[in-house]
């Protein structure tokens, strides 16, 4: 009981895992953050099913798991997507790599609390409409992420942006749908014009469509 555990000082190293590793990246960007982002967005389209769509999340489970949906990172770094999805036989193993990841994380934490955090850390444990909204939003700040590089100049996201963009259209989910049309037209503005009341945003495409 009164052992010191090393699981959240190991997990806060995630903040020195770059995303986007092959790729010049105008705007750098960390595992940490990105977490941060994928909860929040996660966290909101879980609310929006259950108040518009009948569903029956539960967005404090979906808000949690989403800011530790990352943290086998730490051991295993950030593999580009291009790689991790080149042959079968590389997502296989990358697969294996990870739940062996997950399980090392999980021992580290004291034997009372690894029941509570299984379900948070192992991705086998995670609920399917958990996964489903988390990925969701994973996609969506991907998204975010190649619009501002392109924004900023960056013509290295031009297709990983066309990519994202259709992988978005195949989604057929109600609440990813939902947040792209409410919150998504917002971040093309500066901070000058959200402070002004945003009157650019109603001239804005969506450009995923």
């Amino acid at each position: 009981m009164g052992t010191e555990s090393h699981f959240f000082a190991y997990i806060s190293k995630i903040r020195w895992v770059i995303r986007w590793g092959l790729k010049r990246n105008a705007i750098p960007e960390n595992v940490m953050e990105h977490s941060w982002e994928v909860s929040t967005i996660a966290h909101v389209m879980a609310l929006i099913g259950n108040q518009r769509f009948d569903k029956e999340y539960d967005a404090n489970l979906v808000a949690t798991t989403a800011l530790y949906h990352d943290v086998s990172e730490v051991i295993t770094g950030d593999m580009p997507t291009p790689i991790k999805y080149h042959s079968r036989g590389m997502q296989k193993a990358f697969k294996e790599v990870e739940i062996q990841a997950e399980r090392e994380l999980l021992s580290l934490l004291p034997a009372d609390l690894r029941d509570n955090f299984e379900p948070l850390l192992v991705s086998s444990c995670v609920p399917d409409y958990v996964k489903d909204l988390i990925k969701g939003a994973d996609t969506i700040a991907a998204y975010l992420k190649c619009q501002a590089e392109l924004k900023a100049g960056n013509n290295e996201f031009s297709k990983a942006a066309e990519d994202i963009s259709a992988r978005l259209q195949g989604f057929n989910m109600e609440e990813v749908n939902a947040f792209l049309k409410l919150f998504v037209p917002s971040y093309q503005l500066t901070l000058d014009e959200l402070l002004n009341g945003g009157e650019k945003i109603r001239n804005l495409p969506l450009q995923h469509q």
